[in-house]
C-alpha cells in the first residue's frame, strides 16, 4: 500500500470532524424537536437561556448548553452583547413550522431509526435475509410522514397532478383514487382536501400506519372522504381507479413488477399510474453528490433491507433511476412511461396501459 498524502490525509480528517459534529447535532435536533424547544423560540425573538427555560419549564443548565450547541452549529443566532439567542425567520422555517416547505426536523428522526436499528441491519447482512418496514423502531414511521408531508404540501397539487395528463380536471370533477404504500396518509389527505369531489382510498400493509392515517383524517375533516385499509401492493382492493399513486415506496418493494401488474389491473380504461421517488440519474457517477449521499444512506439503511424481506427481492434501491424505474413499468405490461415533472429530491412519473 502506497503512503497517505498528508494533505488529503487532512482534508479527510476536516470532513470527518465535520461528519461528526453533523452526527452530534441531528442528535440535538431531535431532541430540541421533541421538547418544542424550536417551536418555543418560534417567534423570532431573542431570549437568554433562563427565559427559555422559564417559558419550556426545563431546567436552565440544560437550556443552555442545548443552546450553545446549536450556535456552534449555526442553527440558532448567538448575540454576546445580550447573551441571548434567537431563531432566524429561516431556521423557524426548518425547525419549527411542521408544514414549512424547507422543514427538516423529521428527517432527523428518520436519520435516528437508522442510529437505533443499526444491529438489526447488521445482522441483515450477514444473513443475507431482510429487514421489514415494520421490523424498524417507530420513529421512522413519524419521521418519514414529517419529512415527506412539506414536499407533499408544496409540490404535489399545486405541480405534480397539473402536470399529468387530464388528471386534474378528472379530480375537480370526482374520480376514484387509490393512494398505495400511503404511510400516515399525509399524501392522501391532502388530495381529498384538495379534491372534495372525488372518492380516495389509502392501502400500507403497516397496521399501525394505517390508524395513524384514519386519525389524521379524521383530524384533518376529510375522514368521510378517505377509506384507509390495511393491504399490500399486490392485493388491494381493484375498483378500476381513475388514479393510482405511489409515493417514495415503489423502489421499497420486493417485487415492484408484480405491484405494477396489480395496479394495471386496478385501473379504469383511462386511469394513470402516478409514481413519485427519490430523484436519481441512472448512472452511479452522477449521484455521487449531497443528495445522493443522503438517499444511498437510507437505502442501506432502509429501503434495500425492507425490499430483501419480501418475495422476489428485487431491491431497487432508493437509487434507482429513471431507466430501471421504466422497466419495472414495461415489465408490468404498460406501454406508456413519462416524466412528468421533477423537484431536486423528487422525479414524478405518469404511467399509463
Amino acid at each position: 500500500m502506497r503512503a497517505a498524502d498528508p494533505q488529503k490525509l487532512d482534508a479527510l480528517v476536516g470532513r470527518l470532524v465535520g461528519d461528526v459534529g453533523a452526527s452530534v447535532t441531528g442528535a440535538l435536533i431531535v431532541l430540541g424537536d421533541q421538547l418544542g424547544l424550536y417551536k418555543a423560540m418560534g417567534d423570532g425573538e431573542p431570549v437568554t437561556a433562563a427565559e427559555l427555560a422559564a417559558r419550556t419549564g426545563f431546567k436552565e443548565r440544560y437550556v443552555r448548553e442545548w443552546l450553545s450547541a446549536q450556535a456552534a452549529a449555526g442553527y440558532v443566532d448567538y448575540d454576546e452583547g445580550s447573551d441571548r439567542f434567537s431563531l432566524s425567520p429561516e431556521q423557524v422555517m426548518t425547525f419549527a413550522e411542521d408544514d414549512s416547505p424547507a422543514f427538516f426536523a423529521g428527517a432527523f428522526e428518520v436519520v435516528q431509526s437508522m442510529w437505533v436499528d443499526e444491529p438489526k441491519v447488521e445482522e441483515a447482512f450477514r444473513s443475507g435475509k431482510g429487514l421489514g418496514w415494520h421490523e424498524h423502531s417507530k420513529c421512522l414511521f413519524r419521521g418519514t410522514e414529517r419529512f415527506f408531508r412539506p414536499g407533499y404540501n408544496a409540490h404535489l397539487t399545486a405541480e405534480w397532478i397539473p402536470a399529468l395528463d387530464g388528471v386534474q380536471t378528472k379530480l375537480e370533477r370526482g374520480a376514484t383514487v387509490a393512494d398505495v404504500g400511503c404511510g400516515h396518509g399525509a399524501s392522501t389527505i391532502l388530495m381529498a382536501k384538495a379534491y372534495p369531489q372525488s372518492r380516495f382510498y389509502g392501502f400500507d400493509y403497516h397496521g399501525p400506519s394505517i390508524e395513524r392515517a384514519r386519525e389524521e383524517a379524521q383530524k384533518a375533516g376529510v375522514g368521510d372522504r378517505i377509506v384507509f385499509e390495511q393491504a399490500s401492493a399486490k392485493d388491494f382492493p381493484e375498483q378500476k381507479y381513475d388514479l393510482v399513486t405511489m409515493f417514495d415506496c415503489l423502489h421499497d418493494m420486493g417485487d415492484p413488477v408484480g405491484a405494477g401488474k396489480h395496479v394495471r389491473d386496478s385501473l379504469a380504461r383511462d386511469g394513470s399510474w402516478m409514481i413519485v421517488e427519490p430523484f436519481a440519474h441512472d448512472r452511479l457517477q452522477d449521484n455521487l453528490n449531497p443528495v445522493g449521499r443522503i438517499y444511498y444512506g437510507a437505502s442501506t439503511m432502509i429501503c434495500t433491507p425492507a425490499s430483501l424481506s419480501q418475495e422476489v427481492g428485487l431491491g431497487l434501491g432508493a437509487q434507482a433511476g429513471e431507466m430501471r424505474l421504466r422497466k419495472v413499468a414495461l415489465d408490468a405490461g404498460f406501454s406508456r412511461f413519462r416524466r412528468a415533472t421533477e423537484t431536486p429530491f423528487n422525479m414524478v412519473f405518469e404511467v399509463r396501459a
